[in-house]
């Protein structure tokens, strides 16, 4: 007598449906959870690679080889000679663009009162390859080069109660250690995806800064994008030896992956994650495994039967591990479009951390969304395929040394 396995098995699925949706809806749950928790953590690695490409160290940056050591007590002599290294710079082989800036401590005069806050000076034009400031700005523009103007945070110009054309005296540190203060009208406001920008950071035209710094001339650092087809480290490294070779000029030129802890901190997080969500199947999977161990003690009488009509221990684990990969089948399934689901929603409402991010400063958006990855989705169904298919072999393994007289008596 030929028993067809593949038909038995998903039969008996149907046997006691309750009981084999409960083992199903066990891995669904997992499968769902780990895929909403993949999207994220892809789409936090992406939006902080976005942003720290964007707004902090471009894909290369340059200083001068001793700022880094002294950089807590803002040491803008420590500074590069625009002229001589940007055309340098921007003729080498892998630079794709590139953009000047110097970043200081400003206190906004206000009422009698100081108010800290950070300045950028910045080269709104050659910005453009970094920043799309235009479609930050919220109210009014940005400012002009040579004018006395500035561009500040949403969240920074309603807790200082400041507007559009207001005058802000901005007092600040020199590059000679002297105290220095201008005033400045403000022409814009933006809003930046990360907090932090739109909190505590205020936008200058760069030639306004250098006078109010007294580095006429001069920028704190040279951020760099790279070619399609170039990696960083190898462009920072040419451009390292280049800057030495023609102007002996010692720099520290670092990758942007080089420069940020907390990119490397949440590199290492994915793969605790990826632990984690093996660790969820694997507890998803032991619904599976009590639900089987259970089905052989109530199938006792079965089992000596179809043993007596000649199925073999191998074809009786056979019987039962399909009865399990036809359940972690119709789970992963289930699990995984509706995760899919899930993200597609989150990918066009995003998910707003604004107050949970609230006074954390981390390069990441206030608002995330994640998208969805496709190969991230088959990853998970196929996984959760594999796990829960396997945690039947210890119950099917159970099945097949049964004896068949024990089985037949079973009450």
């Amino acid at each position: 007598m030929t028993i067809k396995l593949p038909a038995v098995a998903f039969r008996n699925i149907f046997r006691n449906f309750r009981r084999s949706m409960l083992s199903a809806i066990a891995i669904a749950v997992s499968a769902m959870a780990i895929m909403a928790l993949l999207a994220l953590l892809e789409a936090m690695e992406s939006d902080m690679a976005t942003n720290l490409v964007s707004y902090y160290t471009g894909e290369v940056r340059v200083r001068h080889e001793s700022f880094e050591q002294y950089e807590r007590y803002n040491p803008l002599h420590l500074s590069l000679d625009a002229d001589a290294v940007l055309p340098l710079v921007a003729d080498q082989e892998g630079v794709r663009a590139l953009t000047a800036r110097i970043n200081f401590p400003a206190n906004l005069y206000l009422n009698g009162n100081n108010n800290a806050a950070m300045g950028v000076g910045v080269d709104f034009a050659t910005e453009a390859a970094f920043i799309d400031f235009p479609s930050l700005v919220t109210e009014g523009r940005l400012p002009t080069k040579g004018n006395n103007e500035m561009l500040i945070g949403s969240l920074l110009a309603r807790d200082l109660h400041l507007n559009l054309g207001d005058k802000v005296t901005v007092l600040t540190s020199t590059a000679l250690r002297g105290s220095n203060a201008m005033t400045f009208q403000i022409v814009g406001i933006a809003s930046f995806p990360v907090g932090g920008l739109s909190a505590k950071v205020l936008y200058v035209p760069l030639d306004r800064a250098q006078y109010l710094l007294r580095m006429e001339g001069q920028v704190q650092e040279i951020l760099l994008l790279t070619e399609e087809g170039y990696k960083e480290r190898d462009v920072a490294s040419s451009v390292k030896e280049l800057l030495q070779t023609e102007l002996s000029l010692g720099t520290e030129t670092k990758a942007w992956k080089d420069l940020n802890t907390m990119y490397s901190f949440l590199t290492i997080a994915k793969v605790i994650y990826y632990v984690m969500g093996a660790i969820f199947f694997v507890l998803g999977s032991t619904v599976i495994i009590n639900t089987t161990m259970m089905v052989i003690y109530e199938r006792m009488r079965e089992i000596g039967t179809l043993g007596a009509l000649g199925m073999q221990g191998k074809e009786l684990t056979r019987l039962f591990l399909l009865e399990g990969t036809f359940i972690s089948i119709i789970g992963s399934t289930l699990g995984t479009i509706v995760g899919v689901i899930i993200v597609f929603i989150l990918s066009k409402v995003g998910l707003n951390f604004t107050e949970a991010m609230s006074g954390v400063d981390m390069e990441i958006s206030s608002i995330l969304y994640p998208q969805v990855n496709f190969f991230i989705a088959l990853f998970v169904w196929v996984y959760a395929i594999i796990i829960a298919s396997l945690s039947t072999l210890i119950p099917s393994r159970r099945a097949s040394k049964i004896q068949i007289v024990e089985a037949l008596r079973y009450v």
